[in-house]
């Protein structure tokens, strides 16, 4: 048996099908022309972790590919001595 359904307006049509993908964000390390990113700069390297220590991936911090790269080797080195912690209490 058929539902009785109201057609779709064009109002909800249209809302549905023009949908804005929010604009990407710009590497901050490409915005202050760092060249190499310094496992030393602590305050720097805590903006790309979690709460839990965990690394931010590229989509949520919205560095680049290769700036991404570096940005893990350093928070990593960083971890090793001691600088970061590897898991948040």
């Amino acid at each position: 048996m058929a539902e009785n359904r109201a057609p779709k307006t064009s109002r909800e049509f249209n809302n549905n099908s023009r949908q804005r993908r929010p604009r990407r964000k710009a590497c901050q390390f490409c915005a202050d022309k760092v060249e190499v990113i310094d496992f030393m700069d602590v305050a720097r390297l805590k903006k790309c972790t979690s709460e839990r220590g965990k690394i931010l991936p590229k989509r949520m911090t919205g560095t680049c590919a290769k700036h991404q790269r570096e940005l893990t080797t350093a928070i990593k080195r960083a971890r090793h001595i001691a600088l970061l912690p590897f898991i948040a209490d």
